[in-house]
């Protein structure tokens, strides 16, 4: 789903599907608004030994109020272009918490 600002969500039952595109090595762990229709996100975390992937998973986790074991990394976990799985969340709720970060 492409929503007016042209950010693709995806409802998959109770869960959501996040494009994302991740610059690691950032100065801090921040949204940085959006990056061809996915949500580009800053991490302060080196792309190695998985660390950019928990970085994600924490950011997220912290960001939106769910434990870290409702995300997941579905697509992507060693490309810049991944795709988050957030349960039990809607496409608003998850909207909502993601606006007042851009």
């Amino acid at each position: 789903m492409v929503d007016d600002h042209g950010f693709r969500l995806r409802q998959s039952g109770a869960d959501i599907e996040v494009p994302l595109h991740v610059q690691p090595r950032a100065r801090c762990t921040q949204i940085a608004g959006l990056h061809d229709g996915t949500l580009k996100v800053k991490i302060a975390a080196p792309p190695v030994d998985d660390a950019a992937n928990r970085a994600i998973i924490e950011f997220f986790s912290d960001l939106l109020g769910r434990p870290k074991s409702r995300l997941h990394i579905i697509s992507g976990e060693k490309s810049r272009n991944k795709v988050l799985r957030v349960e039990d969340m809607s496409l608003n709720r998850f909207r909502e918490l993601v606006a007042a970060h851009l």
